[in-house]
């Protein structure tokens, strides 16, 4: 799966505060992921990550 940093991620299931939508901070093994709504940052391993993916949207990208 080509993520990069930056990019938006849609996830399956949503965060407490509603926001379904994270912010790519880091990647490696693990993911850095900032909530879009609340600004509230995790550490999520690679593979649970991928698997939870709904959609990703690439900032500046038409379309």
């Amino acid at each position: 799966m080509d993520i990069q940093v930056g990019d938006i991620l849609k996830m399956k299931k949503q965060h407490p505060c509603g926001s379904s939508r994270w912010e790519v901070l880091r990647i490696g093994a693990d993911f850095r992921l900032k909530c879009v709504g609340c600004g509230h940052q995790i550490m999520i391993a690679r593979p649970k990550a991928e698997k939870n993916i709904r959609g990703i949207e690439r900032p500046g990208a038409d379309g």
